[in-house]
């Protein structure tokens, strides 16, 4: 979701234009699953039948302006559009109180699409092949019912259960609009890796979303971002002019196949690129014999590991900042992580790290940061 302005005056309306009942009558909240730029996700059961779901509360005192509230209300009647296809995460019911909106909805107990990757250990180019299925799936299925998702990255995808078979999910339409054919749109929202060289251009339609897409099955077959760099307008550069590096290592080994779709995907031009349907009617998505069977090596997954990790830390980082600074000093966050690399060495020790998150008063980060860096050393290069 977009942040906009208040104007002052404070606002007291609703978001749903109904009355609810109360949330704490019908579910009981547990354990914090997640936390987003609005909402806190939670798992919750409800009382009558013991089922668990996640429950996402937005504190409405974040909801500074009207068009904060109609993102919200726009979020819910998107979800509840898109509630029937198997792929996307259903939302059950919504509640409003004088603090809160809560969405209810299904939940996700399978973890974050590179997550499982990374647990699994074993990963081909067919398994990847599979989940790009799944992805692009979404994106047609949004795409059709007339939705731009603007913000698809791989955290937005969760898996429904730990299980061998479990199956993915798109999740968090927080950015996402209704579109009309031949609508474009300008303005500049979704998440550095992915954004469409188009969406820098502020004129865009829902091809955008097959471009993100299509960063993230480059991710999943090479563990790195097509574009990279050092920082968002260095990643920003990088869509505009720079090559899709489709060469080094892991490509050799990689079907050409599967590189003609990250092409097609990654193509600049959106009249040119592919559309979500084609590229469900690709070889490679749809003839099972295409995408080999066999392992995609280490190094992929080791890079992949270590991406996640990087983005899960500065994540982390960010929020703990986030919540302990004004507004004003948010400002320098772009610093953070120059102030925590003590001793300028393009990377931060499990000991830098610790220091700079103490610095801004965070005791209880410590178990985390030692899961993400296993106390060794983690390039600053996210």
């Amino acid at each position: 979701m977009k942040r906009s302005l208040g104007s002052g005056s404070k606002i007291t309306h609703n978001v749903l234009p109904y009355q609810t009942p109360r949330l704490r009558d019908h579910y009981t909240l547990g354990k914090k699953l997640g936390q987003g730029q609005f909402g806190t996700t939670y798992q919750c059961k409800e009382k009558a039948t013991g089922i668990e779901y996640a429950c996402k509360s937005i504190p409405k005192r974040k909801l500074l302006c009207k068009e904060d509230y109609e993102d919200v209300w726009r979020e819910i009647q998107i979800m509840h559009h898109l509630s029937e296809h198997p792929t996307v995460v259903r939302i059950k019911g919504t509640y409003e109180d004088n603090l809160f909106v809560h969405l209810v909805m299904e939940l996700c107990a399978g973890g974050e699409l590179f997550d499982r990757i990374i647990q699994r250990g074993h990963y081909t180019e067919r398994k990847a092949a599979q989940l790009m299925k799944t992805i692009a799936g979404v994106v047609e299925a949004c795409h059709s019912l007339g939705v731009m998702h603007r913000d698809f990255k791989p955290e937005n995808f969760l898996f429904d259960t730990p299980d061998e078979d479990a199956k993915l999910k798109a999740t968090d339409f927080g950015l996402s609009v209704f579109y009309k054919p031949g609508q474009y749109l300008s303005e500049v929202v979704g998440s550095p890796y992915y954004v469409a060289p188009e969406v820098l251009h502020k004129h865009y339609g829902p091809e955008a979303d097959v471009w993100s897409a299509g960063v993230i099955l480059y991710i999943l077959l090479s563990g790195v971002p097509p574009f990279w760099a050092e920082t968002d307008n260095g990643i920003f550069k990088q869509i505009l002019n720079g090559k899709v590096d489709l060469v080094s290592e892991p490509w050799p080994q990689i079907s050409d196949s599967a590189k003609d779709l990250v092409r097609k995907m990654l193509e600049r031009d959106p009249k040119k690129r592919i559309s979500a349907h084609q590229v469900l009617c690709h070889p490679w998505i749809v003839d099972d014999n295409v995408a080999p069977d066999k392992p995609l090596g280490s190094a992929v997954l080791s890079r992949l590991k270590q991406f996640s990790a990087m983005n899960k830390l500065k994540k982390m980082a960010l929020r703990v900042i986030a919540e302990r600074l004004s507004e004003e000093e948010i400002g320098g966050l772009r610093q953070l992580f120059k102030m925590i690399d003590t001793d300028n060495s393009g990377t931060i020790t499990f000991e830098e790290l610790e220091k700079g998150l103490r610095k801004v008063g965070s005791e209880m980060m410590e178990a985390d940061i030692m899961a993400l860096m296993a106390a060794k050393m983690v390039g600053m290069t996210g």
